[in-house]
């Protein structure tokens, strides 16, 4: 007697070895040198999936590939139409994923089979990659991690053979956007990098950095601007803003517009603000104590001497503000009390989590890299780029091969974007202790561990009143953990936290009253019963900032027109020589 066989089995068992063989070709992908991140990291161990887990996982997807096949089949007999009741089986792609939103992905039976198959596979190996042993929460998350660096670099939108938009353009331009592709992948070969934005657009102190103000002192490390006033009378105290050196300045004055140091001149502040250096190989010796001696330290003294004052108040930003909290606990060990007030915005001081950039800065990365640049040289501002871009490759890499190579398209003239892609070298001794003694030991939250500029720090002893801004959905600096900074400091703290991201949620102008922030004066709870009891209020943080800095102004004085004093002369107009200097 003959057995029944199903005419579908041989084309089911191909799409189940389909997916399976990415799941394999991922995992060998792991032992590759591709696989190894920017910053290094030691291989991970994987162990074997627990059989019956696996099976069951294979028995799903195998499920799921039929009702997809059969769906698909159904389509094709009622003219491609489809079922668009809610029953009907389709493989939807995660929220914000919006590579296949072009209708030309839905249009054709084969690239709308393409599209799903591709979803439904990586479903599948982030569940197989869910069930995989390995040692440890953090190999765990990285594993997670390059799991999707790998989906998002095989997915079918950015090859021209299953990319339907590169094909509907191609035969529309009669080949012409193929031309153009070509040519600005040419063009960034030569550039060495992924064009983001049109970088004939922006140039930096003609419609970037434009803030009016003068460089008064400069050093090896940094040059320091004093802002032209904008109002008549100004704060006593100065404001010091000491932006991160992993990027250059302008961030914070970008365009007129949407200008924070604008802003903040335009609030009656006399503002100071440093410039890092792109530094080259001449400069690549220079460790942590360097930049704290060479940049917030050097900065608050010359603040000091040009307004006559004791105190000046001094605002850091990302790392920027994490090399201004340890020149402010450097000063407290030497007794010197020179800032009234404290602004930090998303910065770490806690590094316990660090987001997805911790997951490969372990003990292997670190021994690497003290061996090497640690002692002279530089971690480059194309290494620095490339770790920053993998964390949302999708937006900042992929989505930029489909438009820019197979669609020939040019990007669009965006500031931030610019600004995104003008990156900086950093000194191999200052990246090496950074990443060693902060991010992989987290000792800067324990008072006496580090020792900085002969002294040892304790955060607990910076005794002013502190601002600490952290943002909902940053990546960089996670908020639950920029919250610890409130259990450090030993002044009054006032913790808020802005809607969006790392750049957007810092960068709100009052003025286009966006987005919104959350409030609490009540910091006793952990950061989710912080959240819990927070008020929303509409809007940009920076007018709260702004009322709750003149509370620290040491009352008024008329503005100062000239810049600089006997002893720090105006060297150059704004925004001065090192932000100019290219990577």
């Amino acid at each position: 007697m003959s057995q029944t066989t199903d005419p579908f089995a041989p084309a089911m068992q191909q799409l189940l070895q389909a997916g399976q063989a990415m799941a394999q070709q991922f995992f060998g992908f792991l032992g590759s040198p591709q696989a190894q991140h920017p910053l290094g990291g030691a291989p991970i161990q994987v162990g074997t999936p627990d059989p019956a887990k696996l099976s069951e996982l294979q028995r799903d997807f195998m499920q799921k590939q039929m009702q997809l096949w059969n769906a698909m089949l159904e389509k094709g007999r009622q003219g491609g139409k489809g079922d668009e009741s809610a029953s009907a089986f389709e493989v939807r792609p995660e929220p914000g994923d919006r590579r296949f939103s072009a209708p030309e992905w839905r249009e054709s039976p084969v690239f709308d089979y393409i599209r799903q198959s591709y979803l439904l596979n990586a479903g599948f190996l982030r569940e197989l990659v869910e069930l995989a042993p390995v040692d440890d929460d953090k190999a765990k998350n990285r594993l997670r991690f390059l799991a999707r660096q790998y989906l998002d670099a095989v997915a079918p939108s950015n090859f021209a053979a299953t990319n339907p938009e590169f094909i509907k353009l191609a035969v529309e331009t009669k080949g012409q956007s193929i031309t153009e592709g070509i040519n600005n992948l040419i063009r960034d070969v030569e550039k060495g990098r992924i064009s983001m934005t049109d970088d004939s657009a922006f140039e930096v102190g003609r419609n970037l950095a434009t803030t009016e103000g003068t460089v008064v002192f400069e050093n090896e490390l940094m040059q320091l601007i004093q802002y032209a006033p904008l109002t008549g009378k100004v704060a006593k105290r100065p404001l010091l803003i000491v932006p991160p050196c992993i990027n250059k300045f302008y961030i914070l004055d970008l365009q007129a517009e949407n200008s924070f140091v604008r802003y903040a001149v335009e609030q009656g502040n006399t503002v100071f603000l440093v410039s890092w250096r792109n530094v080259k190989a001449e400069q690549g010796h220079y460790g942590w104590n360097d930049y704290l001696e060479q940049g917030p330290l050097a900065a608050l003294a010359v603040a000091r001497e040009i307004c006559k004052v004791d105190q000046v108040n001094a605002l850091g930003f990302c790392v920027g503000g994490t090399i201004l909290s340890s020149a402010l606990a450097v000063l407290a060990a030497r007794g010197e009390d020179w800032v009234s007030s404290l602004t930090l915005l998303t910065t770490l001081l806690d590094f316990s989590d660090t987001g997805e950039i911790g997951l490969f800065i372990d003990e292997q990365s670190c021994a690497t890299r003290d061996a090497t640049i640690g002692k002279g040289g530089l971690l480059t501002g194309r290494e620095l780029s490339g770790t920053f871009s993998a964390l949302r490759a999708n937006d900042l890499i992929w989505n930029y091969v489909a438009g820019n190579y197979l669609k020939g398209q040019k990007p669009q003239a965006f500031d931030l974007l610019y600004w995104n892609s003008d990156s900086t070298n950093l000194p191999g001794p200052f990246a090496a202790w950074y990443m060693r003694n902060l991010y992989l030991n987290n000792s800067l939250r324990i008072p006496g561990r580090l020792e900085m500029c002969g002294a040892k720090v304790d955060l607990g002893k910076i005794k002013m009143p502190a601002y600490l801004l952290a943002t909902r959905e940053d990546h960089i600096v996670p908020w639950q953990t920029a919250y610890q900074s409130t259990r450090l400091l030993g002044g009054r703290t006032k913790f808020v936290l802005g809607a969006s991201g790392h750049i957007a949620g810092v960068v709100n102008p009052a003025a286009k009253n966006k987005r919104s922030y959350w409030a609490n004066d009540d910091i006793a709870a952990d950061a989710e019963g912080w959240l819990a009891a927070a008020e929303e209020r509409k809007g940009s943080w920076w007018s709260d900032w702004a009322g709750w800095l003149k509370q620290h102004a040491g009352g008024e004085c008329a503005a100062r027109r000239k810049p600089g004093n006997a002893k720090y002369k105006a060297i150059e107009p704004a925004p001065g020589r090192y932000v100019k200097e290219k990577a």
